[in-house]
């Protein structure tokens, strides 16, 4: 604590930043680690592992196809109004139903379907027959185009007033293929994209589980942190600058199929991958990522402050991360803190990363748009990230499912590896069902089992057969044609 001080008091008289994170000593690449210049003089750590594996080309199971249609409506007052207009994924991307055990300290929050919800409180843009919010809440049928009753021109009159114009108007019409991916298939590849203050060394369960099941795991250092460089320029650090460090990074390791797991602000950089290469990505993750809201830097903030001031209450910072991003505070999360390299940056990284989150595109709108099948696992005791963000978050999105740990806080992932592992897997091999194409039926209808004994016997029995009368004989005739009439209807 007496060194820190000094040391932040030393940083205020020469006005120099202490503790600048640096490139690793070698830079050759051993045990995967590789590193990246995505920029002149802007190097990134990379660990990149490709196991060795035999080599299935393409995936055993056909896999199934999900349409998404959705129409969603933005208003001037910010309201989000949004119309699933196709079927939407069955309950199987709630559930992630695939034959394995799921962890016994997993809480599943069911969600409402959009398409089934009503609408919000602003009345929708209007049509021949829209779907409005009445006064107590109820849903209510509004019909365009017709003449109103007598003594009711008042009451038609008064929603048509109360209409506004849309603001923003976003349709989507796809098909999504989404398939079971295998580490035996070389064609895909799983990024994990760590937050603020953390390092590739937070994924080390996960990159070494995934890694002997035979996939390929790609985990860059942010700009800052772990080993990669830290440039001493704020404007190194802004969203739009980290985003395209990934970008590169993405486009250098990409396969056929990539999965994204980002915790975080990783997160918001898995979202910008998934807009940007929406074809390539298949399926993404987010773990305690926060609401689907617009990023904005906070102007009341601790990390405003000068940096030499924050370099003197780093000790304090890492308390306070310690007590909010674990569940528990023993001698068993502070070694996960030294051995995973968290929360271990400078001040002044630190500070530039939290006043370079600003990104107004990244709002309810964008993240709608997104057709990737989504997995959000959120830790029960997380003091950053409110649940009920999460929560916001799963219904905004059009294929996604949430699960709670009850174990786990905001590092979830090194908390609980086993079980975060475990739901990773299960969504990476779960692939929906496809229903079986209805049967045309047939012109002719063939004769039911029943009807064959029926007829068997009779004819097997000719002492109990009765002769036709001529009523019954006309009768026969008659329904002997009825198949026919059907037919060529």
């Amino acid at each position: 604590m007496l060194t820190s001080l000094m040391e932040g008091l030393l940083c205020c008289l020469t006005s120099k930043s202490a503790n600048i994170v640096a490139p690793a000593e070698t830079s050759e690449s051993t045990d995967g680690y590789e590193f990246v210049e995505v920029k002149p003089g802007r190097v990134l750590r990379v660990r990149h592992i490709i196991p060795d594996r035999p080599v299935v080309e393409e995936p055993t199971g056909p896999g199934g196809t999900v349409s998404c249609k959705r129409k969603i409506t933005v208003y001037r007052n910010g309201q989000l109004f949004i119309e699933n207009l196709g079927d939407r994924a069955s309950a199987e991307l709630k559930n992630c139903q695939n034959g394995e055990a799921e962890p016994k300290n997993t809480v599943e929050v069911e969600l409402t379907d959009c398409g089934k919800s009503s609408a919000p409180v602003s009345i929708p843009e209007a049509g021949p027959e829209s779907v409005a919010a009445g006064k107590d809440g109820t849903a209510e049928t509004v019909t365009g185009g017709d003449a109103p009753a007598a003594g009711q021109t008042d009451q038609s009159q008064h929603p048509r007033k109360r209409r506004r114009k849309p603001k923003r108007t976003v349709v989507i019409d796809c098909e999504r293929k989404i398939s079971s991916c295998k580490g035996t298939h070389a064609d895909v590849a799983l990024f994990f994209i760590h937050g603020v203050g953390g390092s590739l060394d937070i994924w080390n369960s996960q990159v070494d589980f995934f890694s002997r099941l035979g996939y390929e795991v790609i985990s860059p250092d942010l700009a800052g942190h772990g080993a990669s460089s830290a440039p001493q320029i704020a404007a190194a650090y802004t969203f739009y600058a980290l985003a395209e460090d990934m970008r590169l990074i993405f486009k250098r390791y990409a396969r056929k199929r990539n999965i994204l797991i980002g915790h975080s602000y990783g997160v918001s950089f898995c979202t910008f991958l998934a807009h940007e290469y929406p074809e390539q990505i298949h399926k993404m993750v987010m773990i305690n990522g926060g609401g689907p809201t617009a990023l904005e830097p906070s102007l009341c903030s601790i990390f405003n402050l000068p940096t030499c001031v924050l370099h003197c209450l780093s000790p304090l910072l890492a308390w306070s991360f310690l007590k909010a991003g674990f569940a528990r505070q023993g001698a068993k999360e502070k070694q996960l803190l030294k051995d995973n390299n968290a929360f271990n940056v400078s001040s002044f990284v630190l500070r530039a990363m939290m006043s370079g989150q600003y990104w107004p595109e990244g709002d309810e709108v964008y993240h709608a748009e997104l057709t990737v099948p989504i997995l959000l696992v959120h830790g029960m005791h997380d003091k950053f990230v409110p649940i009920e963000e999460d929560q916001r978050m799963a219904e905004i999105l059009l294929m996604a499912f949430l699960k709670v740990l009850e174990d786990g806080s905001h590092m979830v992932m090194m908390e609980s590896p086993e079980a975060v592992n475990t739901l990773l897997h299960e969504f990476i091999l779960w692939e929906p069902t496809t229903s079986p194409p209805q049967k045309k039926e047939s012109k002719t209808r063939p004769e039911t089992a029943q009807t064959q004994s029926d007829n068997t016997k009779a004819t097997s029995d000719p002492s109990k057969v009765r002769p036709a009368t001529a009523r019954q004989s006309s009768s026969n005739s008659n329904t002997q044609e009825k198949p026919n009439s059907k037919a060529k209807k």
